[in-house]
């Protein structure tokens, strides 16, 4: 049997109270320990390009790799576990990471963790302190740099740059839901933050502590479209402030404004001020 028809019959089993932590046996549990083996190789992934018909810009779900990392975490007890010389608590140990260097891949001390069933590409660098959590998969020459978190199942590509102090964020519930995807080539700057499955179209470069969020509206002024949940690849995208419906209230006597994402064309040096403001309030 495959590894994803095993995860299908444990879920099963786990959902109507046929398998528990308690009645778990060895067989279950090498199961589970080669369904990360083959997340960490690249082999299975949380969501991966498929065609235009699959989903959001061509991306799948794969729900039954969610529902693998959700029975890890229902059938396995917290224990301690040793990290240099500190003990911590989980159910999941860290990811062994003595192939990383036969692969270019470098991980600086002091600070760089990454968790078991996590994928972190070939030529990758990874600064200390960050980290990489149980699904995420990170593709080849990506850069994660000092102060950075790569949520669960969060996707990112090749050659992408994640600026110092760059939270990923993780979905692992809805088992449907997308997670979080960097296509190859982007680039973000320091303190971006990337929440609730938002998705980042290929060589979009993305100004420092800029909120991307399905709830914040991007103004692409290249479609001359407002987008929600995405920005389009070869963007150059960055925050600003636009009126609140509560301009009015009496508590904002000077106006309330809420956070908005304009996107220009990567070629484009330079874009009008006056141009973008009229945009942002059509």
């Amino acid at each position: 049997m495959s590894i994803e028809s095993n995860i299908h019959n444990l879920w099963q089993q786990y959902n109507t109270d046929e398998l528990t932590a308690e009645t778990a046996d060895t067989a279950t549990y090498n199961i589970l320990d080669e369904f990360l083996t083959a997340i960490e190789s690249g082999d299975i992934r949380a969501a991966e390009p498929a065609d235009d018909t699959a989903g959001p810009e061509g991306w799948v779900v794969n729900e039954w790799v969610k529902q693998g990392i959700l029975l890890n975490f229902g059938l396995r007890e917290t224990r301690p576990r040793e990290y240099g010389d500190v003990t911590y608590h989980d159910v999941l140990p860290l990811r062994e990471t003595h192939d990383l260097g036969d692969r270019g891949t470098r991980n600086t001390p002091d600070g760089t963790v990454i968790r078991r069933g996590a994928h972190l590409g070939s030529d990758c660098i990874m600064m200390s302190p960050s980290f990489v959590n149980v699904g995420a998969y990170v593709g080849n020459g990506t850069l994660i740099d000092s102060c950075n978190t790569v949520g669960s199942c969060a996707q990112i590509g090749s050659n992408v740059k994640l600026g110092a102090n760059t939270l990923i964020g993780g979905v692992l519930e809805p088992v449907e839901d997308t997670p979080v995807i960097i296509e190859s080539g982007a680039a973000l700057g320091a303190g971006c933050r990337v929440t609730s499955g938002f998705h980042v179209g290929e060589n979009t470069i993305i100004g420092e502590n800029t909120l991307l969020s399905p709830r914040i509206p991007v103004y692409d002024l290249v479609d001359e479209t407002v987008y929600y949940g995405k920005l389009p690849a070869n963007r150059r995208a960055f925050t600003r402030y636009v009126e609140s419906s509560l301009g009015d209230h009496d508590l904002f006597e000077s106006g309330a404004y809420k956070p908005a994402v304009v996107a220009v064309d990567i070629e484009a040096e330079t874009l009008d001020q006056t141009r973008r403001e009229e945009a942002l309030r059509e």
